[in-house]
Order: structure tokens, then C-alpha cells, then sequence
């Protein structure tokens, strides 16, 4: 399905039966609460059978009810704002134990992550970081965290990286300035995305530079400059497995220089007591 789903209900409107419609109406009307109800609670809200909410779910084109719920979650966190996303999440806990729901939902996307990864776009993205003259790594507000663990490793690979964590545009272009066609940069972004990455992503590509983003779909806004698109469900457990199977996946390739770089901050770090020694 590429039409948003909303759009997709709102023109079939007049198409459907009067069951069909009140679900139709209540997903116009409340969407941000409907993208996380169950059939069966979905039918019960809208006074209808679960069977008629699967029919209706078949009637936009999907393959059955958990399809279109997957497209709405997709659609309504993609616009939700920061108090809403909190007064989903609280819905959907309800009395249910937090750590036991959490910890679910994050396998749920790892495993997601596991079965979906391009392993040729993740190939392709290691060898674009291996042959850059420069790395450039972006990531800010939310993603921030993720962009600052990834630079932290690739220091210890490679000579030249560059970390932009600015939520400024202005900023982000100016740190992007010199960026050429020798070059790589890896950009994440997850919901709510933000602008600065994706025009800057832009800028990067017009420029010649090899593109990785890491995001949680092919319709994100920095897919479309992606020379290897790396996708992962929103949510920092399974964007920062993809990081770290980055970093192991380059550390593999540059083993003699990663080791180098090692043994001398080692030295460093014993002689400047940088950690503390713990004595068993």
C-alpha cells in the first residue's frame, strides 16, 4: 500500500457498508488510539464483529488485519508529537508489567530487524566506510545517542571521522561543506524525523559522497538519498544492534590497524590512570 492509509479510508468512505463505516469514522476520528487496538477491541469500540473489522481490512487491500495495523502504527508514529506518544504508550500498558511488555516489544524488533536487514545494502555500506578518505556520522536529537556510539568505535578504525550531532541546519551544513566524492557518510534518523538530516543527506549525495542511512523504512525521508539503506524497527534496541554489527563487521576487516590504535591507548590509559584497577 503506498497512499497513506488515511487518505485510502477517506476516498473508499462511501464504498462501504454502515459497519464498516463506523470503523472507518472512528479510525479518521482517532487514529493515533486505533493504530494499537486489536480487532477484536477495535470491533467492540466501533460496535461491530471482529470478522467485519478483518473484512474491512481486506476492503483497503491488505492482507489482513495485522497488515493494516502495521501501516497505521507506521503512519501515526510518523506524526504523533512527544505528549502523544506518551499517552499512547500509557494506553497500551494499561496494568500489564512494564518490564515484561518492553523487553517483548524489543525482541519482537529485533527479530523484525533480523529478518528484513538488506544484507547486500549492509555489505555494500562496510565497504563504502572502508574505502572513505573521510567518515562522516549524523545523528541528532533522538538519534544523537546512536550517531556518538558509532563514532566512538570507528575512531578507533579510522583516522578521519567526523561526528554531527548539531540539530541546527545551519550547522549541519557548515560541518558538510567539504564533504566530496572520496567520502562517506552514515545518517540515522527515526521518528519524528528530523528535517537537518534529510536535507542534509541530500546535499551529501548531490555532492558524490557514498550514502548509508540507517531508519526504520524505505518511505523514511532519508531513504531517498541512501546508496545503502539500512533499516531497523524504531526503537533504540534494534538500531543500535545494527550499529554494533557495524562496527564488528568493520573491526573484522581492519583487525591490524584496530589492534595498533588499541595497544597504544592501552599504554595511555595505564599511564595516565585513566580507569581504575580492580584487584581480585
Amino acid at each position: 500500500m503506498t497512499a497513506d492509509i488515511l487518505t485510502n479510508i477517506h476516498n473508499k468512505l462511501t464504498t462501504f457498508s454502515k459497519g464498516q463505516r463506523r470503523i472507518a469514522t472512528y479510525i479518521l476520528e482517532s487514529y493515533d488510539k486505533a493504530a494499537f487496538l486489536t480487532a477484536g477491541a477495535l470491533g467492540k469500540i466501533t460496535q461491530v464483529s471482529e470478522s467485519t473489522v478483518v473484512r474491512f481490512a481486506a476492503e483497503l487491500g491488505y492482507d489482513g488485519y495485522p497488515a493494516m495495523q502495521r501501516a497505521l502504527q507506521e503512519m501515526v508514529l510518523n506524526r504523533l508529537t512527544s505528549v502523544q506518544r506518551i499517552e499512547v504508550t500509557d494506553e497500551r500498558l494499561g496494568e500489564q508489567d512494564v518490564v515484561s511488555t518492553i523487553l517483548q516489544a524489543d525482541m519482537d524488533r529485533l527479530r523484525h530487524t533480523n529478518e528484513h536487514l538488506d544484507r547486500e545494502a549492509f555489505s555494500g555500506a562496510v565497504e563504502a566506510l572502508l574505502q572513505a578518505r573521510c567518515i562522516y556520522v549524523l545523528g541528532v536529537r533522538s538519534s544523537a545517542a546512536l550517531a556518538s556510539s558509532l563514532s566512538y568505535y570507528l575512531h578507533y578504525m579510522f583516522e578521519n571521522v567526523r561526528l554531527i550531532t548539531t540539530p541546527s541546519t545551519s550547522e549541519v551544513f557548515e560541518q558538510l561543506v567539504r564533504i566530496s566524492p572520496q567520502d562517506a557518510v552514515i545518517g540515522i534518523s527515526f521518528p519524528r524525523y528530523s528535517t537537518a538530516t534529510g536535507k542534509a543527506l541530500q546535499y551529501c549525495r548531490e555532492a558524490g559522497a557514498q550514502v548509508i542511512a540507517l531508519t526504520d523504512s524505505e518511505t523514511a525521508p532519508i531513504a531517498r538519498s541512501a546508496h545503502y539503506l539500512l533499516t531497523a524497527k524504531d526503537s533504540l534496541v534494534a538500531p543500535m544492534s545494527v550499529v554494533n554489527a557495524l562496527i564488528v563487521a568493520l573491526t573484522s576487516r581492519r583487525k591490524h590497524e584496530t589492534a595498533q590504535t588499541l595497544e597504544r591507548l592501552e599504554q595511555v590509559w595505564d599511564q595516565y590512570h585513566v580507569y581504575e584497577k580492580v584487584h581480585i
